[in-house]
C-alpha cells in the first residue's frame, strides 16, 4: 500500500483564455509510478511544469498541489529552489536542448550537487562520475569531460537521468524522455529507469503519448484529453478494461496492436524489464548507444 506523496486537487491552469488543465485530480504514492497519457497539448507537460513550478508568468494556477503534505502553490520560490532538483527532478524530452553545449557533462552533473549541498568541487566531481557509471555511461570518468555533442542521443539522455537522481530525489518527472530516440534506445532507456526506480524506490510521474510506452514503467495511468483526466485506473484496467472511447483509441493506435499490445499487459503482469542483472547495466553493457 503507497502512501501519498504528490496529490494535485482540482488543479486548474490557464493562459489568458485557453484552459490548458482543468480540474485535475491525482495523486502519487511513495515509490509508486504514474503514468500521465494523452496527445500532443491534451496538458500533460503543463501539469508537470506547475508540479515544478516552472510556468511562465502569464500562466494563472488555481487548485492544490501538495507534496509530502506541504502545499506548493504557498511555497515561496526559495523553498520551490530548495525542492527541486533535489526532493523533485525532472527529466526534459529533448537533452540537447536541456543540456548547456558549452559545459562538460561532468561538470552539470556535479552543479546540480553543488546546488543543494555543502561540498567541495571534488568531491561533486567523483559523486558526478559515480551517477555517470550508475546510468551505464561507458568510462564514466573518461566521458565525464567530454561535452553533449560528443555523445550519442541515447547517452545524453543518460546524462539528463544522471543529473535527475544524483541527490536521490524522492519524486522523478519524466517528460516524454524516449521521444526523440530510436526504438531499441528507447527500450533500454524505459529499462534503465525501471531498475533505478526500484534500486532507489523512486517515485515516478512518467508522462507520455504511448500506452505501449508507459506500460514498461507505470503502476497506474491517468488518461488525459484537452487538459482534464478522462480515467484512471490501474495499468492492467486500462489496457484490459478502456473504459472510455479515447482510451480505446490510444490503445487502437498502437501498431500492430495484437502482438504489441499483449506484449505490453504481459510487461504489466511480470514486470520483467531485461534478463541483465542491474550489476551489468551499471557495467556500461547498455551504452554502446
Amino acid at each position: 500500500m503507497f502512501t501519498t506523496l504528490l496529490e494535485t486537487a482540482n488543479l486548474d491552469v490557464s493562459f489568458g483564455s485557453v484552459a490548458a488543465v482543468r480540474d485535475l485530480n491525482f495523486s502519487i504514492g511513495t515509490g509508486e509510478s504514474v503514468g500521465l497519457v494523452g496527445e500532443s497539448g491534451s496538458g500533460k507537460s503543463v501539469t508537470a511544469l506547475a508540479v515544478m513550478r516552472l510556468l511562465p508568468p502569464q500562466a494563472r494556477v488555481a487548485g492544490s498541489i501538495r507534496f509530502a503534505d506541504e502545499e506548493l502553490m504557498r511555497a515561496r520560490e526559495e523553498r520551490m529552489r530548495q525542492l527541486r532538483g533535489r526532493s523533485i527532478t525532472m527529466i526534459f524530452q529533448e537533452p540537447m536542448t536541456a543540456l548547456n553545449p558549452l559545459m562538460r557533462v561532468g561538470d552539470q552533473v556535479a552543479e546540480a550537487i553543488l546546488a543543494h549541498e555543502n561540498v567541495g568541487n571534488r568531491e561533486a566531481w567523483t559523486r558526478a562520475v559515480s551517477a555517470l557509471e550508475e546510468v551505464a555511461i561507458p568510462n564514466p570518468a573518461s566521458r565525464a569531460r567530454d561535452y553533449p555533442h560528443q555523445l550519442s542521443g541515447g547517452q545524453r539522455q543518460r546524462v539528463m537521468i544522471a543529473m535527475a537522481i544524483v541527490n536521490r530525489p524522492q519524486l522523478l518527472i519524466a517528460d516524454e524522455p524516449t521521444t526523440a530516440l530510436d526504438v531499441t534506445v528507447q527500450a533500454q532507456i524505459l529499462d534503465l529507469l525501471a531498475r533505478l526506480r526500484e534500486k532507489f524506490g523512486l517515485s515516478m510521474l512518467f508522462i507520455s503519448h504511448d500506452l505501449g510506452v508507459v506500460s514498461r514503467v507505470v503502476d497506474r495511468i491517468v488518461v488525459m484529453y484537452r487538459g482534464q483526466a478522462l480515467e484512471a485506473g490501474t495499468a492492467r484496467q486500462v489496457f484490459t478494461a478502456p473504459a472510455h472511447e479515447y482510451t480505446r483509441g490510444l490503445l487502437n493506435a498502437i501498431p500492430t496492436l495484437r502482438s504489441n499490445r499483449q506484449q505490453a499487459l504481459a510487461m504489466v503482469e511480470a514486470r520483467q524489464y531485461s534478463d541483465l542483472p542491474l550489476k551489468e547495466v551499471e557495467q556500461g553493457h547498455w551504452a554502446r548507444v
